[in-house]
């Protein structure tokens, strides 16, 4: 009886839930339809992953294994944002439609290169402040006759595809203080989904469903609790709030969904990723406990936002181990039987193999080495956590693997039918975790409870040339029947580009060291490769016109590898932006121009004048407010400024006037960094600049010029 009340309430909830919830209107049925979604014209590429499913395949032959050595540059367009590049291009009716950095959309004729048209959302560029990993964007969805492109600043926004003409505009963010949205929108009957960043903020994660044609609001799925005090929105947030602790929605908890987005139209399930809770420190406010639905994929209803299932890939993620890395839909045998399941394989460093319809663990495996938990278990698929990763428990440093970057974080995987192989790029690098004492919430920068500068590298060249060492990167084909490696191309570092699988048995990707390759799907041999002249982060992709196939990629050297990771940034050489959109053809023989040389500031740093304890408080209140973007011991990437050889390190005034007054911020006139003084006080920011000189000085000793 207690069963049957429960279910009579859940659907009198549902009823009352869809008596108030606005309709969509109906599919699209010219353009770009639900059928072409869900089996993309040969040629085309209509949705992020291609199709829906997110395989990131292509049926084209044209370029295959025999002849891809005679691939040439075709066109290429310079974007005129140098920041980082993250766009998948999508390719209608001959328009190749790419997003670069704050959010701009550029459609050109895909055959010639020849812009169509532009549109510039015109992002504030002070919302940097709150975006973690750079200003980039990763894509847009087609449906119907419009393009639909999700701004930095957390607008949703639609568009005509013949034009670029303005449809609608909706804000789908609850604050512009503390999220910001790079994700590319994906498409389920009509309805348009988006997510959100701001994990490391104040954010409360969501995923949001709008009408295609109007651009109002249908659903909102909470990955997380709110105040109980408040009441829950749903059943499923009811159940999660039992394993949180402490007041966790004042920091908003995290859970955002950042990327990874997915429709299942086998099932009418939307399955998406989780991000951190927040904040990373446990003991910071107070967590406790799995804190559901954060690091999970979660499954919902795609016309309702009405929960199904869930699988929590890391229980109380205090290391940042998001799983918003894509979630890609196969048929495959096991055991002898058919299954229909969800491959993912998210920061946490284990591939996982899950039924698409119900969520039950089928396998994992570890593809890349990790040290934060002891093992998986085989019937659960939980992990069993390391005592010792428990950083907040033991007072001590914990350098995890992965580290915050993930064994693979956002750069698309590809799945092959042909070879039932999944092409992964991976990250082999770890990160240094200590809990900070004491710790509060700030009224700017990230919110993740740890003393950073404590444990940033230090001016040891032993100790600097391990952890090079221990920093690498690889493209692994991954078999995820035995959850084993069918063949590993090593790279020098990480942070290398997602892939592209064709049924022409080859498999493309950028490369941090600067590269676009080509290799043979079964066996992992290298067939082909140009020279890109910056990072390429972002998948290639492929269409086809008039009989001919074409490869295109954009590169863009940024990111959250450049930001924050400091001396390690460089470790497959010291690469810079050059964004452009390239596209390749058999027999084509473009060039491109030489780049421009860059004369390096010099290492020239005024002597150091602080004491001991300043330059410690520096180093704290440096990895607080300023490692995101500067690099992990003031040593930057390449993309933000290098503050070891700031004109103005000699200079405490003008330092004030930057780093507290906002001299350079768009609300002081200029296009640089936001005021901080909400959260520093000068003598802060004479602390930090005595930490940047003591470094440039320790530095300079050994040598670096």
């Amino acid at each position: 009886m207690k069963r049957l009340i429960v279910r009579c309430a859940v659907l009198l909830g549902a009823a009352l839930l869809s008596s108030c919830t606005p309709r969509a209107s109906g599919p699209a049925t010219e353009g770009v339809t639900d059928a072409m979604l869900a089996n993309s014209p040969e040629g085309e590429w209509l949705s992020y992953g291609r199709d829906p499913s997110e395989q990131r395949f292509s049926p084209l032959t044209a370029i295959s294994d025999t002849n891809v050595d005679q691939l040439g540059l075709a066109w290429a367009a310079d974007m005129e944002t140098a920041r980082g590049q993250e766009a998948t291009p999508l390719m209608h009716d001959g328009t190749l439609y790419v997003t670069t950095a704050w959010s701009i959309l550029k459609a050109y004729d895909a055959k010639t290169g020849r812009l169509k048209w532009s549109y510039d959302p015109k992002v504030p560029r002070d919302t940097l402040v709150r975006a973690c990993c750079d200003a980039v964007n990763r894509g847009v969805a087609l449906y119907g006759t419009s393009v639909y492109l999700a701004t930095l600043d957390g607008r949703l926004i639609s568009l005509k595809q013949k034009d670029g003409a303005l449809m609608w505009s909706a804000l789908v963010v609850p604050n512009q203080q503390d999220y910001t949205v790079t994700g590319a929108p994906r498409i389920a009957n009509g309805l348009v989904l988006i997510g959100s960043g701001g994990a490391e903020y104040k954010a409360r994660g969501f995923l949001a469903a709008y009408d295609h044609r109007t651009g109002q609001q249908i659903w909102r799925f909470h990955t997380v609790p709110g105040n109980p005090a408040d009441g829950q929105e749903s059943a499923a947030l009811k159940s999660a709030e039992k394993t949180w602790a402490g007041e966790w929605w004042k920091l908003g908890g995290g859970g955002t969904v950042w990327d990874s987005i997915t429709y299942d139209a086998k099932t009418g399930l939307v399955l998406f990723g989780t991000g951190n809770a927040e904040p990373w420190n446990p003991a910071a406010a107070g967590r406790q406990g799995d804190s559901l639905y954060t690091s999970s994929l979660v499954a919902v209803r795609a016309d309702t936002g009405e929960y199904v299932w869930h699988f929590q890939e890391t229980p109380e993620d205090r290391w940042d181990y998001d799983s918003n890395a894509q979630i890609t839909l196969a048929d495959i045998e096991i055991g002898g039987k058919p299954r229909h399941v969800a491959l993912h394989a998210p920061k946490n460093g284990y591939f996982y193999v899950l039924d698409a319809a119900t969520g039950e663990f089928l396998s994992a495996g570890a593809f890349s080495p990790q040290n934060w938990t002891t093992g998986i278990d085989a019937k659960t698929g939980r992990p069993a956590i390391n005592p010792e990763a428990r950083y907040e428990k033991t007072g001590k440093p914990f350098v995890g693997m992965p580290g915050v970057a993930g064994a693979h974080s956002w750069q698309p995987m590809s799945f092959s039918p042909q070879t039932g192989l999944v092409y992964l790029p991976a990250n082999i690098s770890g990160f240094p975790y200590l809990a900070a004492k004491d710790w509060k919430p700030s009224a700017i920068g990230v919110q993740v409870g740890l003393e950073s500068g404590a444990v940033a590298m230090p001016a040891d060249p032993a100790f600097r040339a391990g952890a090079k060492a221990m920093t690498t990167g690889a493209l692994i084909a991954w078999n995820p029947l035995t959850q084993k490696p069918a063949w590993t191309v090593p790279h020098v570092g990480p942070w290398n580009g997602g892939t592209l699988a064709t049924a022409g048995n080859l498999v493309f990707q950028g490369t941090a060291a600067g590269s676009i390759d080509a290799y043979s799907a079964d066996k992992g041999r290298k067939l082909w490769s140009f020279p890109v002249q910056t990072g390429a982060m972002a998948a290639p992709m492929t269409y086809a016109i008039d009989g001919e196939q074409y490869v295109a990629i954009l590169v863009g050297w940024g990111g959250l590898w450049d930001q924050a990771y400091g001396l390690l940034a460089h470790k497959s050489g010291a690469t810079r932006n050059i964004s452009r959109l390239l596209v390749f053809k058999l027999g084509a023989k473009g060039a491109l121009p030489a780049p421009k040389s860059l004369a390096a500031l010099p290492l020239d740093p005024p002597a150091f004048t602080g004491t001991k304890e300043q330059a410690m408080l520096g180093a704290s209140l440096y990895g607080r407010y300023c490692m995101a973007c500067h690099g992990d011991a003031a040593v930057a990437g390449g993309l933000n400024p290098d503050l070891r050889r700031s004109a103005v390190l000699g200079n405490p005034a003008t330092m004030q006037a930057i780093v507290h007054d906002g001299a350079l911020s768009p609300k002081g006139g200029g296009n640089g960094m936001v005021s901080f003084k909400s959260a520093l006080k000068p003598e802060h920011v004479e602390a930090i600049r005595q930490y940047l000189i003591l470094r440039a000085n320790e530095d300079k000793a050994l040598g670096e010029r």
